[in-house]
Order: structure tokens, then C-alpha cells, then sequence
């Protein structure tokens, strides 16, 4: 089954299925600055755009750009910004 998200008023958006790794969605980010929280450890992967990324304790924003993967701890808030239409991959653990 593939489940639809929305988020942040549709300017964030992906698709979401069981795979036999387990959880994964694919998204898209419109221009803004977005904050989301974990319940699993997260990896994202950029599929293409820039992802600025400030992560819980940090001061300092960190781009990741297509193919570059970050891994997000469980039960974090962490922020993003992106300047134009961004894709990505998330895959939960």
C-alpha cells in the first residue's frame, strides 16, 4: 500500500510504502524552512536541489546536495531549508 503525506500546508509532500527494509517515503519540498520530528532514527537522502540542514544541538546549518545521505536520531526536532524544489528519500529504522 503506498500512503500519501502532506505536510506544512502542501508545501511538503511524499509517498510513503513497506518495503523489506521497512519504512520509506519519497518527497518533495517546495522553497522554505521546515522543522519535523523523529520517532524512529531517520537516513535522508537528497535525491536532487540543496538541503540545509541544522540538526538538534548545532548552530551551524550543513548542505547536503544529491546523493548525500544524513542519518537523524530518535525522537528529535530537527530543521530544514531548502531554496528551491528539493526530492528526497527517507528511510525509517
Amino acid at each position: 500500500m503506498i500512503n500519501v503525506n502532506e505536510y506544512f500546508g502542501g508545501n511538503v509532500k511524499s509517498l510513503g510504502m513497506e518495503t523489506a527494509e521497512g519504512r520509506a517515503t519519497l518527497g518533495v519540498m517546495k522553497p522554505g524552512e521546515y522543522e519535523f520530528g523523529t520517532s524512529t532514527v531517520e537516513y535522508m537522502t537528497v535525491v536532487y536541489g540543496t538541503m540545509m540542514v541544522l540538526f538538534p544541538g548545532s548552530e551551524e546549518w550543513q548542505a547536503f546536495t544529491p546523493f548525500e545521505t544524513f542519518r537523524v536520531e530518535k525522537d528529535v526536532k530537527f530543521r530544514v531549508k531548502v531554496a528551491a524544489d528539493t526530492g528526497y528519500l527517507c528511510t525509517y529504522q
